[in-house]
């Protein structure tokens, strides 16, 4: 007799069903486990023998066989715990294995029969709501599964308890929805003195989703206005909080069940590797720019993270995903990030000072500022510099707008991007491209003629005429302008970068 049991394996976001199947055959006592499995499911025999032991049960002496199916996906992870000790428990006659047929397992077993968290649940939970079974997990993570909706979700202990709920001895009260977080308050504009330009981009790119470098000397308040974004963003809508909360899910970073309507905002160290920003690893796991989904990722002193690093962000920031590519399977993770970067204008950062400058500006700054490559700065829609921050500019009080006013203004001209791209994958202005976006953001005649002279003028390739497009309709919503005019399309261009002169 052979005992099945449902479960997954995780490829990026997505959750292929795996069938755990075991049989007990005559022959020296043997217990393999076959179907691809990595370091920590080979492992899981021992696991799953010391568990079954806890709860008064041995082994019986057969040949034991374990095949997880299909053979040629690769499984990775200790969710297949569970489902292992199931299906063989189901051979041994102790469940009955015709009841284990309607459910998805996942979780980690201990040496004692607790069940440990592990990563993924949320999307288990999913996959088993599309194939109309229920659930059974950890119960530490019941709550997270319950999220999934119309799914029966059997959040167990430990190994014990789910025997006893199957046997109808003491049945497993259904789990909650975690909680849903409010946002967390950040950092307010009114703390922010002057820098009214500065303010005015953050505000155009939070409406319209733009990427958005600020270059200034040390002490400006760059990190303070990115720390500000969030406060000003609209909250993610119950659909985005379930996307952003399945990429935690796969992280292994969704506590308690517990989602946040609050747009991620992620603040990666300058040291960090290529696979930690863009996700990767020998188990491929998502980067920091996946975890920062539908959110903001801020580079701090962009020019001191490793250039190829950076050059690893072009292709998310053009398609809104990363595709991680292995000898045995490819993973797709979502990349839908707004950036904000932050610069000094060279490596002392105090270019165009003379009191401060070292004596080899300006080779200092174009040496400092070629770490960055052309093609990663032409991706950035909005540069402003920032200026320095004087006496006269920190003994003023604090401005009379904060950041619940400029709150108002983003969340009026997201609503009308939302009726405008309504019916289609795209959210914001930075998404739109190609003939949709000579119908959403195409300027009347002055706009065009200004458009056209300013990319001759400034060298601006293909990319940096859609973006500055994109910008410019941003400033129109914003306005409450029905048209693009030729005011919003030089605003935008004041924001665009002048390609070098040769």
């Amino acid at each position: 007799m052979v005992s099945t049991v449902s479960t997954v394996a995780y490829l990026g976001l997505e959750a292929r069903g795996v069938e755990v199947q075991c049989q007990l055959v005559p022959g020296l006592p043997n217990f393999i486990v076959v179907g691809l499995p990595d370091k920590a499911v080979a492992e899981s025999r021992e696991r799953v023998r010391n568990a079954i032991a806890a709860i008064g049960l041995s082994l019986p002496p057969k040949r034991i066989t374990v095949n997880l199916s299909p053979a040629d996906l690769p499984k990775e992870g200790s969710h297949f715990d569970l489902p292992i000790a199931l299906a063989l428990l189901g051979a041994m006659g102790v469940i009955d294995a015709e009841t284990l047929a309607g459910y998805v397992v996942v979780g980690e077993l201990g040496l004692d029969g607790r069940i440990a968290p592990t990563p993924g649940v949320l999307l288990a939970a999913l996959h088993a709501g599309e194939r109309e079974l229920g659930l059974v997990c950890p119960v530490a993570q019941g709550a997270e599964a319950a999220w999934a909706g119309q799914v029966e979700v059997i959040a167990a202990p430990d190994l014990l308890a789910i025997l006893n709920h199957f046997k109808g001895a003491a049945a497993l009260s259904p789990p909650r929805p975690g909680e849903v977080e409010p946002p967390v308050r950040t950092a307010d504009l009114r703390q922010v003195k002057g820098q009214e330009s500065a303010k005015r981009a953050l505000e155009i790119a939070a409406a319209g989703g733009h990427n958005l470098l600020m270059v200034g000397p040390p002490g400006a308040g760059k990190s303070l206005m990115a720390s500000c974004l969030p406060g000003i963003l609209p909250e993610l809508t119950p659909g985005e909080a379930l996307e952003t909360s399945m990429v935690a899910s796969v992280a292994g970073m969704l506590e308690g069940g517990r989602i946040s309507r609050a747009r991620p905002f992620r603040n990666p160290h300058h040291s960090a590797s290529m696979a930690a920003l863009v996700g990767g690893g020998h188990k491929a796991r998502p980067g920091e720019v996946s975890m920062a989904h539908l959110g903001v990722l801020f580079l701090d002193e962009l020019p001191e993270f490793q250039r190829t690093v950076l050059d690893s962000l072009r292709q998310p920031l053009e398609t809104g995903e990363v595709t991680v590519a292995r000898a045995n399977a490819h993973v797709t993770f979502p990349a839908r990030v707004q950036l904000v970067a932050a610069m000094n204008p060279c490596r002392c950062g105090h270019l165009g000072d003379p009191a401060l400058a070292c004596s080899r500006a300006p080779r200092c700054a174009a040496d400092y500022q070629a770490k960055v490559s052309g093609p990663l700065l032409d991706r950035i829609d909005l540069h402003v510099e920032v200026q320095a921050v004087t006496a006269a500019d920190l003994v003023l009080p604090p401005p009379a707008e904060g950041s619940a006013e400029v709150a108002a203004r983003v969340a009026a001209a997201r609503a009308v991007q939302t009726r405008r791209y309504e019916g289609t994958s795209l959210r914001t202005n930075a998404e739109v491209d190609g003939e949709r976006l000579e119908d959403v953001a195409g300027p009347d005649q002055a706009g065009r003629e200004l458009l056209a002279q300013a990319a001759a003028a400034m060298k601006l390739s293909a990319r940096g005429y859609t973006r500055v497009l994109r910008v410019a309709r941003t400033i129109a919503d914003l306005a409450g302008a029905e048209r693009v005019g030729r005011v919003h399309v030089a605003e935008a261009l004041s924001y665009r970068r002048r390609a070098p002169v040769n």
